[in-house]
């Protein structure tokens, strides 16, 4: 025992510190690695954001493309990269710059006024050509090959084969194509850009050289409606169309957008609105806006593509619940093109408080849909107000509804608006009516409720007219409480109908309990005495489906040209607002 070595003491603290310094390697060194990426990442893209910036490319970048795609520049094969959401060029990250300064983006203007109306050749990019697409030569499929192959026109989307292609087919004039009767010329910018400076407002003269069929579409895009389907449309529009013609309305509101219609001959322009009904009735405020300024003869015709969460319009005019993107765009376009017309009732709402002091100003509005008092409007305010504190959560239709089912339930068990019928005295044309032990009071125009429900017929069991939209009469209905509106909407229980009328007034004494909710302006209601009057403000023509088309969803709404009373647009007064 005595003659064993004992090791020295600094052996121990010299293994001790190369296990100190392993772990603090194995520690900092995924750190340092994590850093540097994240700052290369970083550096990245603010690089791809000043190319972004400065180039006339409507740049988007995306980590996956949906389908084999390969670079415009280096023709290799790409998984990430960006894309022009204008005239559909993709390119590698490394191929940008590259990409900006060899190929021009979609004109919107052209940069000569020499030219003629019907003079524009077609403009060619190479590669990626959409799926199935036929060569305009010899009638075969076009993109079949693994490489960057064929040609496509980003007006008139015609493809070409590469052998098929000639100096006169690339010299050849551009007819537009498909949307010919949709789309704006640059070449017709750049007529009325010269005739404005000669100061000559005469377009129809203009527009004639274009044919009799020629009906331009402006697109109004929510990019925040429903499922946020909005963004990805707007590209799709882009490609299609001008992009001139395309308007993300979250970023240039419709006010602004719709004058682009006084550039366009009288009463042609087509408004196509990718949103809920809270969108539609941002766009027909615009519209009004219009008519104030004494632009009636520029009005234009509106359209609908449901991406809200009810869209009860929609369901009401025959084109579906919402849109989700099971057909294409084009058939989308096609819709709307072959669309015809039908009556639509508009209302006024009048809304006077009455405080305790003095009487306040009445609020004037204009009801398209329906106007409720009572549960229903109470979830649509809860709804309305965490939607704008944090909007990235409310993107899905099946999210939204749930949300609503939420506080529906919380009704069910607080009960704010219980007893509503001691604190509302209700008038049909004049004549009070006694209402039983009700929670709301809804007034309703079209036929659908709550995101698709056919509330004034209920279970159908009874035999009651069809509501319409176009007969001049307001269906009153009343409910016992959330739960009540729960079992109607699954077809288990009938409202109670309180009847119709041409004329509604109700006033309500209460401090909180009852809430009305028009569509941009969520209204509580705080005060002691509120008095409020629906009578029938004027007759709108709204766009139907052709009857020979098969179901798609293109819902169009078609403003009178009459001048109607100066107010704000209510079209989804419950809970479901785009």
């Amino acid at each position: 025992m005595e003659g064993e070595k004992r090791p020295a003491p600094y052996e121990g603290l010299f293994a001790d510190g190369h296990l100190i310094l392993w772990t603090l390697c194995s520690v900092l060194l995924p750190v340092f690695i994590t850093f540097w990426c994240s700052l290369q990442r970083s550096r990245r893209q603010l690089h791809r954001r000043d190319i972004f910036r400065k180039s006339k490319h409507g740049w988007r970048d995306t980590d996956l493309f949906s389908q084999p795609t390969y670079c415009c520049v280096c023709t290799q094969h790409i998984l990430l990269g960006a894309f022009c959401d204008c005239c559909g060029l993709r390119v590698d990250e490394g191929c940008l710059k590259k990409a900006d300064k060899r190929f021009p983006c979609k004109e919107i203007m052209l940069k000569s006024d020499g030219r003629a109306l019907d003079a524009m050749p077609h403009h060619w990019i190479r590669g990626n050509v959409p799926l199935c697409s036929c060569c305009v030569v010899c009638k075969q499929q076009c993109g079949s090959q693994p490489k960057l192959c064929d040609y496509r026109c980003i007006w008139c989307q015609k493809t070409v084969h590469d052998e098929c292609m000639k100096n006169s087919l690339k010299n050849e004039k551009c007819d537009f194509g498909e949307f010919k009767n949709l789309i704006i010329p640059p070449s017709y910018l750049t007529s009325i850009n010269q005739m404005r400076k000669d100061k000559k407002t005469d377009y129809a003269v203009l527009a004639s050289k274009l044919g009799k069929q020629w009906t331009p579409l402006i697109i109004l895009a929510n990019s925040r409606s429903g499922t946020n389907m909005g963004e990805g449309l707007l590209g799709e529009f882009r490609i299609l169309l001008n992009p001139v013609q395309v308007f993300d309305v979250t970023k240039t509101p419709p006010v602004k957008a719709l004058q682009l219609c006084t550039l366009l001959p009288c009463h042609s322009a087509r408004v196509l609105v990718c949103g809920g009904d809270g969108t539609v009735g941002w766009v027909l405020d615009a519209v009004d806006e219009m008519k104030i300024k004494g632009q009636e003869k520029y009005i234009p015709q509106v359209a609908v593509l449901p991406l809200g969460t009810g869209n009860d319009l929609s369901n009401t005019l025959g084109w579906g619940t919402g849109y989700a993107g099971e057909i294409p765009v084009a058939q989308v376009l096609r819709n709307v093109m072959e669309a015809d017309g039908i009556k639509l009732d508009r209302w006024k709402v009048q809304v006077t408080n009455k405080g305790y002091y003095n009487l306040r100003k009445p609020k004037e509005f204009t009801m398209n849909n329906y106007f409720s008092v009572g549960p229903d409007a109470l979830m649509a305010l809860n709804f309305h107000a965490h939607r704008e504190k944090a909007p990235s959560l409310f993107s899905s239709r099946i999210l939204n509804k749930a949300v609503y089912l939420f506080y529906g339930t919380k009704d069910c068990l607080v009960q704010e608006c219980k007893d509503l019928n001691k604190k509302v005295e209700l008038e049909l044309d004049g004549e009070r009516v006694e209402l039983p032990n009700l929670e709301g009071i809804i007034v309703l125009n079209i036929g659908y409720w709550g995101g698709g429900c056919r509330l004034w017929e209920g279970m159908g069991d009874e035999t009651y007219p069809l509501a319409r939209h176009d007969d001049g009469l307001l269906e009153v209905v009343g409910v016992y409480g959330s739960f009540h509106c729960a079992q109607i909407q699954v077809k288990l229980a009938n409202p109670f109908r309180i009847g119709q009328a041409h004329t509604v007034r109700e006033q309500i004494e209460t401090p909180r309990c009852c809430l009305v909710n028009p569509v941009n302006d969520h209204v509580e209601l705080k005060f002691s005495i509120s008095f409020m009057t629906l009578w029938s403000q004027k007759t709108a023509t709204q766009l139907n489906r052709r009857k020979h088309i098969k179901r798609s969803l293109a819902p169009c709404l078609f403003p009178d040209s009459s001048p109607p009373l100066l107010s704000s647009y209510i079209p989804n007064p419950f809970n479901f607002v785009a």
